[in-house]
Formats: C-alpha cells, structure tokens, sequence
C-alpha cells in the first residue's frame, strides 16, 4: 500500500513543484491550500506524512501543526515544515511547534524526496 502524503500548499507554483518531485515515488499525494483544509484531509485521510507551507492564509501552518499534535492519531506523524521566510530563530519556532523537520524555499528536486523518504523510513523503525 503507498505512502499516503499531505502536502499544504497555497502557492499553485510551489504545489506544482513538490508533486512533480514526489509523484515518482508512487506515494499516494493528497493536497490542501489552506490550514482547515488541511486539517479536514488530515482527519478523514490520516496521512502517514504531512509537508506543511508554513506561512498559509486564515490559519498559518504552525498553527495546523500545533492542532494536529493535540490529536492521538498524530503524535508520531512526520511533519515537514516549507518556508520562504529563512530567517534566524526560524528552525527552532518550527520544531518547537512541532515539526520534525525544517525546509527553505524555494525547494530541491532532489532534497525533498530524500528527505520524505528518510522521515517515512524513521517513523516505520519508531513504530517496530
């Protein structure tokens, strides 16, 4: 059974970007734009791995991650945090959220795939 990913994206560029890079990899890629969507496909999907843009509309992505570790179902669910906004303190505001890891925009072909693939690859031994 494939991978299920949650990518949270508000910028059609950058979502067009982050699936381009993952659909090789045969994961099923479940998309939201917005921090309720986001929350909505989480609840009813239960992805086993979630890319969060942090700066969205309405509810900011460290928000919906916040949200989302007050949950059971997602204690232990990888989250991985997007930002154009590399700015100093930035890493530790995210992981102190509750992201397990930390990306800058704009995003690697290639940094993201190995990245997905090491989170899904830690939670499997977590979960042993």
């Amino acid at each position: 059974m494939p991978k299920k990913i949650l990518i949270v994206e508000d910028n059609s560029q950058n979502m067009k970007v982050e699936l381009m890079a993952l659909r090789p990899y045969g994961y099923t890629l479940l998309q939201a734009t917005d921090g309720e969507e986001a929350l909505e496909i989480a609840v009813n999907n239960k992805p086993d791995l979630i890319i969060m843009d942090i700066q969205l509309p309405e509810i900011s992505g460290l928000e919906v991650t916040r949200r989302l570790r007050q949950m059971p179902t997602f204690s232990h669910t990888p989250i991985i945090a997007l930002t154009a906004y590399a700015m100093r303190g930035d890493r530790e505001r995210v992981i102190e959220a509750g992201c397990d890891a930390y990306l800058s925009k704009p995003i690697s072909t290639r940094e993201l795939p190995r990245v997905v693939a090491e989170m899904l690859s830690e939670r499997r031994q977590d979960n042993t």
